[in-house]
């Protein structure tokens, strides 16, 4: 009976053996046949939602303990190897069936994906950037200033620079405090009115706003976004904000633009749903009385900023989009008549890029808008900071065929302007971080890009700007000197994954960089 026994033992450690000598080499790693499996699975399985990621995007251990269990429940996979995945499987604001019944791979399916990217990947993070120019930390162009009254923690979603104006220039709204605050060119505050929620965008008219409340700004499911109307009295002061909301019941909405897209002589309104797990790109029809219709152009999330332009010259608005969650990408949506649109892709980006923001300006001066590009949302699945990070220039040729012309590093990059600031005849770029470098690098929390002829551009900061973390900026020529100045917006109260030296919760709520012409 032992006799047996050992020859059964002896005999099953034999096929464990030969099994572990079929997946893994000498050395422990999985087999280059194990590899080329995991990568036509990949093909197969994860292009069929995003472009296909490369497993040099991130370092090894972010893709096993980040990446990989994050995708795996939109496999049907909560489960594995006794660790729990991250999901919302039981959230009710989740259509029935938005994750797989039962799983679409098997075990040794997915661990052939895990061995893949794990294996083929850099072994360590290794954030390089490759800059022509270091950054110079001087910037005579402009003059910081502060507002002195303190309103506690930082929390500022929104930040306007309003040239129509003399009095009340700088608008500012707070997340916490749900409040939108107005100041003065001496950055006194002059005008103040309560918000139902948190306000991250305002379509301003002349005695009207539209404010888009993204509802909850932390990442959700639920519909609690709205579109608001703010009267301006005869005063030029903001009115009470508590009356019925244009549209309702949207998933976080970043922006609502008013337009009227069938031509039928009603503003339509237009809503960037951006969602968490779902969300959509959509239009309201206007169908009078205050009632509205909803169609849907993209039934996905991450619809982030739209540009209104009849870039065909048909007389119908058409629609250019930033999609920054999951299938990153512009897309160019062309009215056809009668609330027709036609969807095409313009540029495509990895899932992992993190896009952030997108304008379309003539960077080149041949009649044609290019695209100025940022990615550096860093609040994802892969905490590290990456040296594909920054600020991106397409060229148009003339048939809206876009081509990558600049790149310039930036980790976390956030938000780019392009203007004339320095008033030679060619346009400029201030561009933001939310996630900088903040411990080798806090200067990148604020970079100018000067243009010196043919994409030759020379990056500088402010010194006194690594006082804030910001997530919103923008610019105009407040005090109509024929010099264009810039708002930055502090949102101090968010984690972030590498710890600054400067404690930002007592810095400013916002900050101005007031343009001195001196170059």
């Amino acid at each position: 009976m032992k006799t047996k026994w050992g020859i059964y033992i002896a005999v099953s450690f034999f096929i464990l053996l030969l099994a572990s000598s079929c997946t893994q080499n000498n050395n422990g790693k999985p087999s280059d046949e194990r590899i080329a499996e995991g990568k036509k699975l990949a093909e197969l399985n994860c292009q069929s939602c995003h472009l296909l990621p490369n497993p040099n995007w991130v370092d090894a251990k972010t893709w096993e303990a980040g990446v990989m269990p994050a995708m795996g429940p939109r496999f049907g996979i909560f489960e594995y190897k006794g660790k729990r995945y991250n999901y919302s499987k039981y959230d009710l604001s989740l259509p029935s069936g938005y994750y797989p019944s039962k799983p679409t791979l098997t075990d040794d399916q997915w661990q052939k994906i895990i061995d893949y990217y794990v294996t083929m990947a850099q072994k360590k993070n290794e954030s390089k950037q490759v800059r022509q120019y270091p950054i110079k930390n001087e910037l005579p162009l402009f003059n910081a200033i502060v507002p002195d009254l303190k309103l506690g923690v930082p929390s500022t979603s929104f930040v306007k620079i309003d040239e129509t104006s003399k009095d009340f220039p700088f608008i500012v709204s707070d997340v916490i405090k749900h409040e939108i605050y107005r100041y003065n060119k001496d950055l006194k505050q002059v005008d103040s009115t309560i918000t139902r929620g948190p306000v991250v965008n305002i379509e301003m008219k002349q005695n009207e706003w539209f404010t888009c409340d993204i509802g909850m700004l932390n990442p959700n499911n639920d519909k609690l976004g709205s579109g608001r109307k703010i009267g301006i009295g005869t005063d030029g002061k903001m009115q009470q904000t508590f009356v019925q909301p244009l549209i309702s019941q949207l998933q976080r909405p970043v922006q609502l633009t008013t337009v009227d897209l069938n031509k039928d002589g009603k503003d339509d309104i237009l809503a960037c749903e951006f969602g968490f797990l779902t969300g959509q790109l959509s239009w309201m029809e206007n169908k009078g009385g205050g009632k509205y219709e909803k169609h849907i152009l993209r039934p996905l999330p991450g619809a982030m900023k739209t540009i209104i332009e009849d870039y065909n010259h048909d007389g119908l608005p058409d629609i250019w989009v930033l999609f920054a969650q999951g299938d990153e990408g512009i897309f160019l949506y062309t009215n056809q008549g009668n609330g027709k649109f036609v969807e095409s892709r313009v540029l495509r980006f990895p899932s992992i890029n993190g896009s952030s923001s997108f304008d379309m300006v003539d960077m080149n001066n041949d009649g044609f808008k290019d695209i100025i590009y940022t990615c550096g949302d860093n609040a994802d699945y892969s905490l590290v900071l990456k040296p594909y990070h920054g600020v991106y220039i397409f060229l148009n040729d003339g048939k809206n065929q876009f081509t990558q012309k600049y790149f310039y590093p930036l980790n976390g990059c956030y938000k780019a302007i392009a203007r004339d600031f320095d008033n030679d005849g060619d346009l400029d770029i201030a561009t933001i971080s939310y996630f900088a470098d903040y411990q080798n690098q806090p200067e990148e929390g604020f970079v100018y890009l000067r243009n010196d002829g043919n994409f030759d551009f020379k990056p500088f900061s402010l010194p006194i700007t690594q006082k804030g973390r910001w997530l919103t900026m923008d610019a105009g020529d407040y005090d109509h000197d024929g010099k264009i100045d810039l708002i930055l917006g502090n949102f101090s109260v968010a984690p972030s994954f590498i710890k600054s030296k400067v404690d930002w919760k007592k810095g400013p709520i916002f900050m101005v960089l007031k343009n001195t012409g001196i170059r």
